[in-house]
């Protein structure tokens, strides 16, 4: 078993699951701020802050599943570790970028790039993986 490749990815699963738990806040706070506790009320800002949300919900698991099986499957720590900042760092600014009223552009089209660059890297080393195990 890749202990050295499982505990990379359990770094990256937990800064990953703290730019969650920080997405979760920053919406409840924008949901008090504007009284609005079901739905998204037709509120810009809750629209934007449930979308960010949702945005990294639709990426980080399986990033970080296909991460998962890639190493337990024996690909190299070093590899776990590129896909794992590429998500972390892309997350982090598309993040950014939904929970400021300000935010550049740059921020979201990078964040996504980079976590759509982790996601198919994962992807793909799962797959090479699996298929170098047949």
């Amino acid at each position: 078993m890749n202990t050295t490749g499982l505990a990379a990815v359990a770094i990256y699963a937990a800064l990953n699951g703290g730019v969650l738990v920080w997405l979760t806040v920053q919406t409840g706070r924008v949901r008090a701020r504007d009284k609005v506790m079901m739905g998204d009320g037709g509120n810009p800002r809750l629209i934007r802050a449930m979308r960010g949300h949702a945005n990294a919900v639709e990426f980080i698991p399986i990033t970080l599943i296909t991460m998962t099986l890639a190493a337990l499957l024996g690909a190299p720590a070093l590899v776990l570790h590129v896909l794992g900042i590429m998500l972390t760092v892309g997350r982090v600014l598309h993040a950014l970028h939904f929970t400021a009223d300000d935010a550049p552009r740059w921020q979201r089209f990078s964040g996504t790039g980079l976590s759509l660059l982790a996601m198919a890297g994962a992807a793909l080393a799962a797959l090479i993986q699996g298929l170098m195990a047949i």
